[in-house]
């Protein structure tokens, strides 16, 4: 968690209501307002295509189950599990926006921690 994440002012707000609405948990949540407190915001058109935001096709590698998956984040008025489109606000997405390929980040998921590597980010 060295890198500061960008993210663009609509998803910063959407993840400080999330977390201001307690769908986190206390760790999660110190972790997120620490890196809110220090992201780069961004206008849409200037964030880097490698970060992990909505409407971007990202694989991941969880080094703690040593297993690799591709998601779609989505608002989360689109998600379609039989589609693949999950929304920006899963665990998954909330541990990883903001962040680009090759970042690799330890999180406190609600079932313990994981090690998460970015492998690719592209968009829908």
């Amino acid at each position: 968690m060295t890198k500061n994440v960008i993210v663009t002012t609509g998803i910063y707000d959407m993840i400080k209501e999330h977390v201001r609405r307690n769908k986190v948990t206390k760790q999660e949540q110190e972790l997120l307002l620490l890196e809110l407190k220090n992201a780069k915001q961004v206008f849409r058109r200037d964030l880097p295509d490698d970060i992990v935001t909505v409407n971007r096709r990202v694989k991941i590698k969880d080094h703690t189950e040593n297993k690799e998956k591709e998601y779609m984040f989505v608002a989360s008025t689109k998600t379609n599990n039989k589609k693949g489109k999950s929304s920006i606000l899963c665990d998954v997405a909330v541990a990883t926006v903001g962040r680009q390929v090759g970042d690799i980040i330890n999180w406190p998921f609600k079932d313990g921690e994981r090690k998460l590597e970015i492998l690719m980010v592209e968009n829908i």
